[in-house]
């Protein structure tokens, strides 16, 4: 990482390391940052100095998404790296490819799987990014554009030039990306209900301690200091016997909104173990279906090179296909 030479910090003491963010990491996410920054130490510790606040990002604490922008002054701790640390290179990501939705020059957009991190870290080893590295070596840039939870399948964009990166991402943040999602619901969604307008809280199951909780998120109320306005967009696709096809549109992107903003209104996504219908949940499995009916199916953005519009779409996976049409009705909506 480049470093702006001369620029002033503030005063550190000993072993802290004050890091200037420039152009040619601006837009990237704080642990990415990190652990370019912090070449050789484990993921797992990473993540752990952010959590427990030593990490610093102009003076204030920061989280792992974080974006970090050009002047932004990191404040980055001595870490010691343990005794016995394997060389990463010695048990490297299995090498892997995903079924391509579109590649050029300057993005590839994959259709990634159920149950596949998209990056490694928070107990997991290697995802979606670092797989695709040890598959292409070839590759001088590989980063992930956004995010999809681990239990979610669907379109996922990763950025093959730094300029790409920040062009798509910026989209993202300015709300002029469509992100549309098919989640199956436990009952009869109601046709007149269309918007979901209501602010999340992310916080910490077990107390405050963010080293023990578990991420979840809750909806509060619009008064609320600590929520974040968060708007989804649903129509009725399909019914399903006792349940309904959803095409859902997120304005914002908020972590696990779809879940908990669908959860909220009495229709939890079939087969969601954090916010859904536990005993339901049971024998859907029963039935066939082995984990959250949840799939990035649509996205639209603007090339970052051409400017022009780009539409890919992710077929809904066998599995949940499968198991929508034992459950199919005759009649659409």
């Amino acid at each position: 990482m480049k470093r702006i030479i001369g620029a002033t910090a503030p005063p550190a003491k000993a072993g802290v390391k004050s890091v200037l963010v420039d152009e040619g990491s601006a837009g990237q996410r704080l642990d990415n940052f990190l652990l370019r920054e912090l070449k050789g130490v484990p993921k797992t510790h990473v993540y752990r100095i952010i959590r427990s606040g030593e990490v610093r990002v102009n003076k204030g604490r920061a989280a792992a998404d974080t974006r970090v922008e050009v002047g932004d002054v990191v404040r980055v701790p001595p870490v010691r790296l343990p005794e016995r640390v394997e060389d990463p290179a010695a048990r490297p990501a299995p090498a892997r490819e995903f079924p391509i939705l579109l590649e050029d020059d300057h993005l590839l957009a994959v259709d990634k799987p159920a149950g596949v991190a998209v990056h490694g870290g928070s107990g997991v080893s290697f995802g979606v990014i670092e797989q695709l590295r040890q598959a292409r070596p070839q590759a001088r840039f590989l980063e992930l554009v956004h995010r999809l939870d681990r239990e979610t399948s669907g379109v996922l964009l990763v950025a093959k030039r730094r300029s790409a990166l920040t062009g798509l991402q910026e989209q993202f943040r300015g709300r002029e990306t469509g992100k549309t999602y098919l989640a199956l619901v436990n009952g009869a969604w109601p046709v007149q209900k269309k918007v979901i307008d209501l602010p999340l809280h992310k916080y910490l199951l077990g107390g405050d301690d963010a080293s023990a909780g578990e991420r979840r998120v809750k909806v509060v109320g619009k008064d609320d200091p600590d929520g974040m306005r968060s708007i989804t967009l649903v129509k009725v696709a399909r019914r399903l016997g006792a349940f309904t096809l959803l095409e859902v549109t997120i304005k914002t992107g908020r972590t696990h909104q779809i879940r908990v903003h669908l959860a909220s209104q009495g229709h939890p996504i079939a087969g969601d173990d954090k916010y859904g219908d536990f005993e339901l949940n049971k024998a859907l499995q029963r039935q066939g279906l082995k984990r959250m009916f949840l799939h990035a199916w649509r996205l639209q953005f603007r090339h970052p090179a051409t400017t022009e519009p780009v539409a890919l779409e992710a077929p809904l996976p066998a599995d949940l296909r499968q198991f929508a049409e034992r459950h199919a009705q005759p009649t659409t909506v």
